[in-house]
């Protein structure tokens, strides 16, 4: 049982943002999917230089064969007087050799010197597509950056809320303390007391709410960077930071246009298809290949053959590709049409996704300001009302809502700086950026 019981016992460390980020792309499933791709990518661009080499083959046989029966007719060897039979001979003198054997071996070699561009534009055409999938991994890892530092905040949420509760409960124990022996000397009255002794309910309630959130948050962040699930992690308070200074949006439009790993791609998928459409057209050329060769067989007694040695060009045209071709010349310049509306939505999207992240930063920044000056009026609020309430002037409710908005607002505060954090390499993320703000640790 002990190997069960070390696998089981929690194991505490703290981990900064960037080493959540190393971690998140190297553990990646998606990246380890899209660097397959680009593996198959490069292996296409190979098959298809493949093609401008000779295509050579080779082949030969051996035959045993038996000693024939062979019956000539006489008239046939210029005798006469019927047929002949024989197992290795034939009448009018003719004898036949006697065969047991026959070896014939064969090479054969062809280059091809003209495919109406096919061979060329087919190359080009694998390589834009190389190219459009190393651009589809810089992407992801885009992705995986975002989504680490979105996972990251989400998990400072969870432990800021399970400090801040934490915090409040002990102060609501120490009150029901206050309260219970405040009763006990008949300062005040029953209900009081039950109502403090239900803020402390509800509070540890609203405890066990945030640890499991906590919890859960945890695991997932465990999974998604391929550690050990028992492991508890504590995020660096320190990596929980923001910029208030942010270049204009049109000068964001223009970086997204230069760094968008998914719209580079999408120009070069157009310039794959480009190129496909040439090696469809291509097949309404002929073609024009070198060939040549070299055949040598052996029948002992019978037939032998040796160093045949021949040369010469080969020209193939299908006939069928005048009317047939057509259709499919009609299928590439479609998917070059379907390629420039992706191309088209996507800038559309693009300046969406900049303004609406440009929005939010902007939003969690107000907001931030707002929770700080919420902070120090809730502070007041409480302060106040706990005065009123030590002079008779409030009631346990009032001083206990007082209690509840000073939590919620420290609450408040924590999430918007984690949001704005969020927010903030949102932005980076929707001009194709994030990858160099973390490009150290890569």
């Amino acid at each position: 049982m002990l190997p069960a019981l070390l696998h089981a016992q929690q194991i505490d460390t703290t981990l900064d943002l960037n080493g959540a980020i190393r971690l998140g792309l190297n553990n990646s499933k998606q990246l380890k999917l899209s660097s397959a791709k680009v593996e198959q990518a490069i292996a296409d661009v190979d098959n298809m230089k493949n093609n401008r080499l000779p295509g050579i083959t080779l082949s030969g046989a051996y035959y045993y064969m038996s000693n024939p029966t062979l019956n000539i007719s006489p008239s046939l060897l210029g005798g006469a007087g019927g047929s002949s039979s024989s197992s290795g001979s034939s009448g009018a003198g003719f004898a036949m050799p006697s065969i047991h054997q026959a070896v014939y071996g064969m090479a054969m070699a062809n280059e091809p010197l003209f495919a109406g561009g096919k061979i060329q534009n087919g190359i080009k055409s694998a390589q834009y597509l190389a190219d459009a999938a190393k651009l589809d991994v810089k992407n992801d890892k885009e992705q995986v950056i975002q989504n680490t530092i979105e996972a990251y905040c989400n998990l400072y949420k969870a432990e800021a809320t399970v400090r801040l509760v934490r915090e409040n409960l002990e102060m609501e124990k120490q009150r029901v303390i206050d309260f219970t022996n405040m009763e006990n000397n008949g300062i005040v009255a029953r209900n009081d007391l039950l109502k403090v002794e239900l803020q402390e309910s509800n509070v540890e309630l609203s405890l066990l709410d945030a640890e499991n959130n906590r919890s859960v948050a945890n695991y997932n962040f465990n999974i998604m960077l391929g550690l050990n699930d028992s492991m508890y992690i504590h995020v660096d308070t320190n990596n929980i930071v923001h910029e208030p200074e942010l270049p204009n949006l049109s000068d964001l439009d223009t970086m997204a246009h230069s760094n968008r790993f998914d719209y580079l791609a999408i120009l070069d998928r157009q310039q794959a298809a480009a190129y496909n459409t040439k090696v469809v057209k291509g097949n309404m050329y002929p073609a024009i290949t070198l060939s040549g060769g070299y055949v040598a067989a052996d029948i002992p007694k019978a037939f032998s053959l040796y160093n045949e040695v021949n040369v010469g060009l080969g020209l193939s045209y299908d006939i069928g590709s005048l009317y047939k071709n057509g259709a499919k010349v009609r299928q590439a310049q479609a998917e070059e049409k379907i390629l420039e509306a992706t191309k088209e939505n996507l800038d559309d999207n693009i300046r969406m996704q900049i303004f609406q992240a440009y929005n939010n930063y902007s939003e969690s920044l107000k907001k931030i300001e707002v929770y700080k000056v919420a902070i120090v009026q809730a502070e007041e609020n409480y302060r106040v009302t706990k005065n009123k309430y030590d002079n008779a002037l409030e009631t346990t409710t009032d001083l206990l809502d007082a209690d509840v908005a000073l939590l919620q607002a420290r609450i408040n505060y924590e999430y918007a700086r984690a949001d704005a954090t969020v927010s903030y390499n949102k932005i980076f993320e929707t001009v194709g950026t994030l990858n160099k703000q973390y490009n150290s640790i890569h």
